[in-house]
């Protein structure tokens, strides 16, 4: 029996179904010859209403240079028109590597005996939170192995609560996002009520067969209960989500048609759909080896996958982690990246002090200190942002979508990064930075496009030169 495809149907097999990815994939095989079809793609897209996940399968599957040419700069259009040249900064902050899963492709697997087990105190955290502090960070994601002895939900819950506790000087998280195992709609109340920012979980692959493969044992073998997990996490009152797929684990065209069809789901289940997309690649890493996964796909084609990302989801923030090196990096914030990892350490602890050898999730291949970070960007006409107003002011979910879709966050989004931008300069920044942020924030406040918010932020930003601190819109 053929299961039906059923995207507000809260079961995984019906919302991610398999035929209706292999039909998807068979109609872009079939249509991407058209080039006034794939042209007509891109006119549709130029509206700002997104495409289909059919709509966008065939656009992948396009190998006409025009066709290309036309996702390339219609992704910088709908991303300047959008989010400007801001890019939203964050780290990671690895609490736990303890799991109890088998998952092949993570060195956190529970039959890896050279990796270094370590959970976070408190104490410890603190050190590592105010080292993050002092490069000049206000929102971090936390990531924690699948543990429920050594990470259960009140640990991740106490994490949370010393986390937003430390001040240090002038430095303060702001936001705290989550990247832990699917659980329950219980302990997703409880994630909401400790004031996260957006649940983060990835798909890793939504090919079934191969997930069950490449996650042979432990709880995360269970396919549908991990799929189904944003729907317990939205019935729990996060209405921020963020997802993503390992690229290289399975064939990245069915892994992006899956991709699509949850955001597809989401939003009509619940009205909005995922605030962020990551987009990490297998990386090597302790007893990982990417040679094991033939999938990889080439840097050609991850810029490509990141461009048609922008145009069919043109109002969800999309990722990307220091996996990836500086000039991947920079090839994908032309054509639709909005938010990036910077100084990042990628093994339990590593802030406050060096990382032990062996103990990282991945290789990190974008070395750079934060102020490096943030002065390439500001070279290449970017303005850094760590602004976290929209969260605080009650902006998430359907709420900023609405605001987004209308234009009129742009009125909070471009002096909220100005402002953030001016706090890291004045309190964290180089000489050379300060000088290039500065210039940068002289010339984008003609850029807000009301006069009533630019005068306010002018006001602001003397403000804060003054010793002020945390003036949001």
């Amino acid at each position: 029996m053929t299961i039906p495809y059923n995207p507000v149907s809260p079961k995984a097999d019906e919302f991610i179904n398999h035929q209706e990815i292999l039909d998807t994939l068979a109609f872009a095989d079939e249509r991407s010859h058209d080039l006034d079809y794939c042209r007509s793609l891109l006119e549709k897209a130029r509206t700002l209403k997104g495409l289909t996940h059919r709509e966008a399968s065939v656009l992948l599957a396009c190998e006409d240079p025009s066709i290309l040419e036309g996702i390339y700069g219609l992704a910088r259009e709908i991303k300047d028109k959008i989010y400007g040249q801001r890019i939203v900064l964050f780290a990671p902050l690895y609490l736990s590597n303890y799991c109890v899963n088998g998952c092949v492709y993570c060195p956190y697997h529970m039959k890896n005996k050279h990796i270094a087990r370590k959970k976070l105190t408190q104490d410890e955290i603190r050190r590592e939170v105010i080292a993050l502090q002092d490069m000049g960070h206000k929102r971090l994601a936390l990531e924690a192995g699948e543990d429920p002895v050594n990470n259960p939900i009140e640990y991740i819950l106490e994490c949370i609560h010393t986390i937003y506790s430390i001040k240090h000087k002038n430095g303060a998280i702001r936001r705290v996002n989550v990247n832990i195992a699917a659980t329950t709609v219980e302990n997703y109340r409880k994630l909401k009520e400790a004031g996260i920012g957006t649940y983060i979980l990835f798909q890793e692959t939504y090919h079934k067969e191969n997930y069950e493969k490449l996650h042979p044992t432990g709880p995360k073998h269970d396919y549908a209960y991990h799929t189904e997990a944003m729907d317990r996490a939205m019935e729990g009152g996060i209405d921020d989500v963020g997802v993503g797929v390992l690229f290289g684990l399975n064939m990245y065209r069915y892994d992006f048609a899956g991709l699509l069809m949850h955001k597809e789901h989401l939003e009509a289940m619940f009205g909005v759909g995922p605030h962020t997309i990551s987009v990490p690649r297998i990386r090597p890493a302790d007893d990982i080896s990417v040679q094991s996964f033939p999938n990889a796909i080439s840097d050609a084609m991850f810029k490509k996958i990141v461009a048609i990302l922008r145009i069919t989801v043109p109002y969800t923030g999309i990722i990307i982690s220091t996996r990836e090196s500086a000039a991947t990096r920079k090839a994908v914030l032309e054509v639709g990246v909005s938010q990036i990892s910077g100084a990042s350490r990628t093994s339990v602890g590593g802030y406050a002090e060096e990382e032990e050898e062996d103990s990282a999730q991945f290789e990190v291949n974008d070395n750079r200190t934060l102020d490096q970070v943030i002065n390439w960007l500001l070279t290449d006409g970017y303005i850094p942002s760590f602004c976290t107003a929209c969260y605080r002011a009650g902006r998430t979910g359907d709420r900023f979508m609405s605001l987004a879709k209308t234009g009129e966050i742009s009125n909070c989004c471009q002096p909220n990064a100005l402002l953030t931008l001016r706090e890291y300069l004045d309190d964290y920044a180089s000489p050379e930075t300060r000088q290039k942020g500065m210039e940068a924030i002289r010339r984008e406040l003609d850029n807000i496009p009301n006069p009533k918010v630019r005068t306010t932020c002018e006001t602001y930003l003397q403000k804060i030169d003054g010793g002020e601190r945390d003036f949001r819109f």
